[in-house]
């Protein structure tokens, strides 16, 4: 494992076994100096590690650590807070903890609890009808095993066969794709190299840390925040409101379409190791954000769409979704 070093005194390689690492800085002030470092606590991204000098004398560092300090990062592929080639119109959303749900709104979204996640990165915009129809016209509009990824008879669907080709409908190719499955979401995402958020994961993308209600901070939505107010299944081009937000910069977490997440319709407290991420599980999934048609209520950050396995299996003109994808960590 390879760890690179970052401070004042200069920049270090560190190498070897996470319980004894020795490092040599190359101190702008004189000559080298080693010392012997030992994990005591690592999550991911962020981590705190012990230094002791040869001396005997013991320092913390931390992750953006005080001047003078070190601070330490796996090294991975550069990771800027916009996504490069396959993560391309992706955010990065940082490793930590979060508060997921909210007490004193429906009986689905409680209690409040303290969820940590790993970096990932999701999608800046929704799925459109423009991306849908590549995948559609390499796969299909139906699985390997008979699964719907696109109801190609609804009326509403945007993309349709033209020549042999599938192609979005002139002047909605901006739009968000809809009247696909549950299982054409994942299956897209894994076209794509990525994958479908957890709800935890889109939760976290949209609210941050600060507990908000909204993506965009604790006001009432207004029309230039977010799409609702509309019938439902209408929709409008993505990224058209770049005042709501998410502190991460990503846009039509609410209204639009719901989206389409991995996670089983299961009580909370969250917990990933409960079965509620089976991708297999002949289960009610649940989506989030809201759709154009959505209350107030329905638009929060925390609120939660159960969609029972049958209707997750058809395509709806009002269920949407945007992908994921897990941070690279290069060892």
């Amino acid at each position: 494992m390879r760890w690179l070093a970052y401070g004042s005194s200069g920049i270090a390689t560190l190498k070897g076994a996470a319980n004894g690492i020795t490092a040599v800085l190359a101190d702008k002030n004189g000559p080298g100096r080693t010392f012997d470092l030992s994990v005591y606590s690592q999550n991911f991204l962020k981590m705190k590690l012990c230094i002791q000098s040869k001396k005997g004398v013991f320092a913390t560092i931390v992750l953006a650590a005080w001047a003078g300090c070190l601070a330490l990062s796996p090294e991975v592929k550069s990771e800027p807070s916009t996504g490069t080639g396959k993560f391309s119109g992706m955010a990065l959303i940082p490793a930590g903890p979060f508060i997921m749900g909210r007490d004193g709104g429906p009986t689905d979204e409680s209690p409040a609890h303290r969820v940590s996640l790993p970096s990932f990165r999701i999608d800046k915009t929704l799925v459109t009808a423009a991306d849908y129809a590549k995948f559609i016209q390499v796969k299909g509009p139906s699985g390997p095993n008979g699964e719907m990824y696109l109801d190609v008879y609804d009326p509403d669907t945007l993309i349709h066969q033209r020549n042999g080709v599938w192609l979005p409908d002139k002047g909605f190719e901006n739009y968000p794709a809809g009247e696909l499955s549950w299982y054409g979401a994942v299956a897209y995402c894994k076209w794509r190299g990525k994958r479908l958020p957890s709800e935890a994961e889109w939760e976290k993308a949209a609210r941050g840390t600060d507990g908000r209600l909204y993506p965009w901070g604790n006001e009432t939505p207004r029309s230039d925040l977010a799409f609702f107010g509309g019938y439902r299944g209408e929709t409008v081009p993505v990224g058209r409101f770049p005042k709501g937000a998410s502190p991460y910069g990503v846009l039509d977490m609410a209204g639009q379409v719901w989206e389409w997440t991995t996670s089983i319709a299961l009580s909370y407290p969250y917990d990933p190791k409960d079965g509620r991420e089976n991708l297999s599980a002949f289960e009610a999934r649940v989506a989030r954000g809201g759709s154009s048609s959505s209350s107030a209520e329905g638009l929060t950050t925390s609120s939660r769409e159960m969609v029972s396995p049958m209707r997750a299996s058809s395509g709806h003109a009002y269920y949407g979704f945007r992908c994921a994808a897990s941070l690279e960590v290069f060892m």
